[in-house]
């Protein structure tokens, strides 16, 4: 295998009740330092796929292949792995009764065993990078939306992971926030973070993406470079879907 690829998934496919399927036969690579752009009308299976990844949703068949290891294989310890995939949502998920401190230091002091003073060294560092460092002692009831999201990327990046996912992070924010937590996920993609991103946010996707694969139908589609694919789209749907969103 190509030491370059960090993620390699094999006919993916996922079905749920009814026979419906989320995913058919998805077969796609994620080198590393690449930003890789899923778009793609709403039920494609972009969130399907990218769930997939660390197994959040398990695939009905097909592997996917973590830096070489098959982690849908049952004898694999999931959660080593899933450790090194930092993963952002759409909603931020952080626990309301903990400071931002105590939020972002819970999981590398329990689960990598990191004594408090380091923990909170680096999760005080990583806040100064996203211009939080004064909130580390705020609730996050006392932070806008567009915070919070800064501050859940924080926890993803307090572990340390090879590849940052994000599915739709910007998406339940109010117009106002989303370009304070894309100037993050800019400031991550110049540093050559691995980062698989989710989004409607075709600005973000033409600036930022190595790469942008569209899906349609559970299927990858077409996939090329920004240019390619939003310049020279090859595929009918992708140039409807283009049409519909620009």
């Amino acid at each position: 295998m190509n030491d370059n690829i960090v993620i390699r998934t094999e006919d993916l496919c996922k079905y749920y009740k009814g026979d419906i399927h989320a995913l058919h036969n998805v077969t796609a690579e994620i080198k590393k330092g690449e930003v890789v752009v899923v778009i793609g009308p709403s039920g494609s299976g972009k969130s399907t796929f990218l769930r997939s990844l660390n197994l959040i949703e398990s695939a009905t068949s097909g592997k996917v292949l973590f830096e070489g290891v098959d982690i849908t294989d049952k004898k694999v310890d999931i959660n080593t792995h899933r450790q090194r995939m930092g993963m952002v949502f759409q909603q931020f998920n952080l626990f309301p009764h903990m400071t931002v401190l105590k939020n972002l230091t819970l999981a590398p002091m329990k689960l990598k065993k990191m004594p408090k003073a380091q923990a909170e060294e680096m999760a005080l560092n990583l806040l100064d990078r996203v211009g939080l460092k004064d909130r580390a002692n705020a609730y996050p009831a006392q932070l806008s939306g567009g915070q919070k999201q800064r501050v859940a990327i924080v926890r993803a990046l307090c572990m340390n992971p090879e590849v940052m996912l994000f599915d739709e992070p910007t998406s339940a924010l109010d117009p106002e926030m989303v370009g304070e937590v894309l100037v993050v996920m800019k400031n991550l993609a110049k540093e050559g973070m691995t980062m698989v991103v989710v989004t409607h946010e075709m600005g973000f996707a033409k600036e930022v993406a190595d790469r942008v694969i569209f899906m349609y139908d559970g299927q990858i589609e077409e996939e090329g470079t920004p240019d390619e694919i939003f310049n020279n789209p090859q595929s009918e749907k992708t140039k409807q879907f283009l049409q519909s969103i620009l």
